[in-house]
């Protein structure tokens, strides 16, 4: 696995753990954390490698010496803002890393890729977003870099016979996140915890998705869809805007600071500001989340703010 190390890789790597699968799991710690690993590591099957994944000749290496059945990327930038005025990041991190896992795959007749996109693939699209929705015209950089890879993904199964799994999911939270507006929240509180500053008027809504539920719905559709590829959404049952999200995290936080607003309707370039999800498909192969939006947001503050290190 790609991003092993990271927040939704390492609670992916628990789960193929737990069904007894032998693992690798590669990451260059820019997001990911050598702890959120670790009580994986006394395990003879689990083995971490520190590497760059856009590194065509190192995962190259690593594919001839394991030789693996199956690749779960995760590895990407995920920090949208931050690509911005660095477009490069998302070339490299997000674009070229799922070229050379493709590369390594070919090379080394690996049959099946379970791959992390994201909502960011379908832009400002209007309605509930459906996996046939078309044409996608995201703007982020990030949202680029996944859709490029999706088509790149499509090409080389028809190429190669690769078998594809393309989970695209919103944001994402709970416990080892490295990154999002809960983590920043939590920084900023730790500072200042009479007042907090929020990107945007706080009417961006979205649905927000536990770690926990997304693992599940990623496993259940690599065990059970069988199309050459298979693109699905995967998002909660409800969706939470940022002002909510604020009032949780502080509720969480023990209720005293103020909100302040930095104004716009949303956080920054790139940004989405309302995001609606069809997840129809997923559903209809039994995959039903735990936790709503604002569950999730809630159990994800709490962990945050548990966890200020």
């Amino acid at each position: 696995g790609t991003g092993g190390a990271g927040f939704i890789g390492s609670h992916l790597c628990d789960r193929l753990a737990e069904r007894g699968h032998a693992i690798v799991a590669a990451d260059n710690l820019m997001l990911g954390r050598r702890e959120h690993i670790q009580p994986l590591e006394n395990r003879p099957d689990f083995t971490f490698v520190e590497m760059d994944v856009s590194d065509v000749a190192a995962l190259d290496a690593l594919a001839e010496q394991h030789r693996f059945d199956s690749v779960f990327h995760l590895a990407a930038n995920s920090d949208i803002g931050r690509s911005h005025s660095d477009p490069g990041i998302d070339l490299t991190h997000t674009f070229a890393t799922t070229y050379s896992v493709l590369e390594a795959m070919r090379r080394h007749a690996i049959k099946e890729l379970v791959f992390a996109s994201t909502s960011a693939v379908y832009g400002e699209a209007k309605g509930a977003l459906r996996e046939d929705h078309g044409p996608l015209l995201p703007i982020s950089h990030y949202g680029a870099g996944k859709l490029a890879s999706e088509a790149f993904i499509s090409s080389y199964g028809e190429n190669y016979g690769i078998r594809s799994w393309i989970a695209r999911f919103p944001n994402v939270v709970g416990e080892r996140s490295t990154h999002g507006a809960l983590f920043d929240w939590g920084r900023k509180l730790a500072r200042n915890p009479d007042r907090l500053e929020v990107l945007g008027d706080g009417t961006q809504i979205k649905p927000y998705l536990h770690v926990s539920d997304l693992v599940s719905a990623i496993l259940l559709a690599w065990d059970t869809m069988d199309e050459r590829v298979n693109v699905f959404n995967v998002g909660g049952p409800t969706r939470a805007s940022v002002r909510r999200m604020a009032e949780i995290f502080i509720e969480e936080a023990g209720g005293t600071a103020t909100i302040d607003y930095t104004g716009g309707d949303r956080g920054w370039v790139g940004d989405v500001p309302s995001v609606e999800y069809d997840t129809t498909k997923i559903r209809s192969i039994g995959w039903e989340p735990k936790y709503d939006s604002e569950q999730a947001v809630r159990a994800a503050a709490r962990w945050i703010i548990e966890n200020p290190s």
